[in-house]
């Protein structure tokens, strides 16, 4: 995977020299900008050839994400697919987790502590 980086990222430490988190994309607009030309190496610039392919679009970590609501719909999972639990209550969210860990069904929005 390609890392797009803003202009003069490795010369201010304000957009991100030896600063990973300040190192973010802005699409360069001057008149003079090498990289907006796409002059040889300099960093690149996004463009059609980087996307993603069209039959790994929409997966997270590989696996195909589904909305379930209830019980019967995490049975009904596929292999190759992951649940997100839609807005239901604590009770009937435990009971989901519950059955998710018995089956080794991975559950993506599970925020804090499991």
């Amino acid at each position: 995977m390609v890392k797009f980086l803003r202009s003069d990222t490795s010369r201010h430490l304000r957009l991100g020299k030896n600063r990973r988190k300040l190192q973010k994309w802005r699409l360069p607009r001057g008149t003079h900008n090498k990289i907006r030309k796409k002059r040889f190496s300099y960093p690149v610039a996004p463009s059609i050839g980087y996307g993603t392919p069209s039959k790994d679009s929409g997966k997270v970590l590989g696996l195909t994400p589904v909305l379930v609501h209830n019980l019967n719909e995490l049975k009904g999972l596929k292999k190759d697919e992951a649940a997100i639990l839609a807005r239901i209550g604590a009770k009937k969210k435990l009971d989901l987790i519950k059955y998710a860990s018995e089956m080794n069904i991975k559950i993506l929005n599970l925020g804090g502590k499991k």
